[in-house]
């Protein structure tokens, strides 16, 4: 690590304001205000411009994780009886929630929630929160992933301007429908009267703060060397997304893009010798984010992508078309796949593995979480296809109980001599 570097500002800043928001919505829950508890890929515009709190069971299932509380909970699961082939990363709420234990959970966890909402992108996902709706008595909105017939490779180009077309009219009528009756089941619970043409406005905000990440992307792609940890990008991307359209949220991606700007300018680095740049595939590892900075010493390596940054501008921007509610159900309506599913995933991490000047992929494979598992055998190929190293571990994003860190470790670090001792290197530096 270079004297320069430094963590930047702005993290602490995302982080104090999360946990200051996190006492906040504590208090207004027990003064008995309602909240929902939503999965990541639901369209968490229409509670946030009804007023309504939300929080984000992968959000959450992360923060139990962070506080090495996950494996308590996997272990009470397993007594419970639930099979252990569960997504963890979705469940863990879940079996937080029936411990109720509040000593065993982050901030002493959450009471019942007034609402539940997920879309249908996995086969156990209406199970985990069909059990929370009879064990909480909240209504369940659930919304459909229907499937696409022609899934052309180069999503991320065609879902900006061209979004109608693409995601088919057929679809975005069938999501489209089930948003308006969310917003009236929303409308409902609130007391509140759903304002089109304020959620015009609040859309484009969302547009703009996505805009101004995309901007950060392509200084931190562009950059000579990496001026930041992927441990610290993630959360001055994710809590902002958590809230976005804010006030808040968009000043603070603001925020980023001036310091990160800054860093450019100054020649500030993780490393001074950057030698390799590496891209983590998949969810955070949430119980030992330290393990990015693992191989800047010996191998002069940083991790210089993760999703989520890059994800903000091309799974994000939907333009409006005149019906920002028809905008919000293209943004929604593949949004996880895109992410997971072949051919959308391969091509889209192979594209940001030549913009980022990417020599070798860290790949993620939880075995019982089909989002983010059952496609990485595609993405495996279109990466070494795309002449980039790949390393597989197989771990869970917030199983410890299956993570031996000093094997994970020696398998990078094997990842590493062989791409040192290639003789015909794909060089992507010039």
């Amino acid at each position: 690590m270079t004297a320069e570097y430094a963590p930047l500002q702005a993290t602490a800043d995302a982080t104090a304001y999360q946990r200051n928001w996190a006492k906040s919505l504590r208090a207004r829950l027990d003064a008995g205000e309602g909240y929902a508890f939503v999965n990541a890929d639901t369209p968490h515009e229409i509670f946030h411009a009804l007023g309504m709190p939300v929080v984000v069971n992968q959000w959450w299932s992360s923060m139990i994780a962070a506080k090495q509380l996950a494996a308590f909970h996997l272990d009470r699961s397993e007594q419970m009886g639930f099979h252990t082939r569960l997504a963890k990363y979705s469940a863990l709420p879940l079996f937080a929630a029936l411990d109720g234990d509040p000593e065993d959970q982050p901030w002493g966890g959450l009471p019942a929630p007034s609402l539940l909402c997920a879309r249908q992108s996995a086969d156990d996902h209406q199970h985990i929160f069909g059990h929370w709706a009879r064990l909480s008595g909240a209504p369940l909105a659930l919304l459909s992933a229907p499937a696409i017939d022609q899934p052309a490779a180069d999503w991320w180009r065609r879902a900006r301007d061209d979004w109608e077309t693409f995601y088919g009219s057929r679809r975005l009528d069938l999501l489209q429908a089930q948003i308006e009756r969310l917003i009236t089941l929303v409308e409902d619970k609130t007391g509140r009267r759903f304002d089109r043409v304020d959620f015009a406005k609040y859309m484009a905000r969302i547009e703009e703060q996505e805009r101004v990440f995309e901007e950060v992307s392509d200084m931190i792609a562009a950059a000579p060397r990496c001026p930041v940890r992927i441990a610290e990008m993630i959360p001055n991307v994710m809590i902002p997304q958590w809230h976005r359209g804010s006030d808040w949220a968009l000043d603070h991606a603001r925020k980023v893009r001036e310091e990160i700007a800054k860093r450019i300018a100054g020649d500030v680095a993780i490393k001074r010798n950057e030698k390799v740049r590496m891209m983590w595939i998949g969810a955070g590892l949430w119980f030992d984010t330290r393990f990015y900075a693992a191989f800047e010493e010996a191998f002069d390596a940083v991790f210089a992508w993760s999703m989520y940054l890059p994800f903000a501008a091309d799974g994000y921007i939907r333009p409006d078309r005149g019906d920002p509610v028809r905008a919000l159900a293209a943004r929604v309506v593949s949004m996880n796949e895109q992410l997971h599913q072949p051919p959308w995933a391969g091509a889209w991490l192979a594209d940001q593995a030549k913009k980022y000047r990417i020599d070798m992929a860290v790949m993620i494979v939880p075995q019982n979480d089909r989002p983010s598992g059952y496609g990485t055998g595609f993405i495996r190929r279109a990466m070494e296809q795309a002449g980039v190293e790949v390393v597989e571990l197989n771990a869970d994003m917030v199983d410890a109980r299956q993570w031996d860190a000093a094997a994970a470790k020696s398998l990078v670090e094997d990842g590493l001599k062989r791409l040192a001792a290639s003789k015909n290197p794909v060089d992507r530096r010039t």
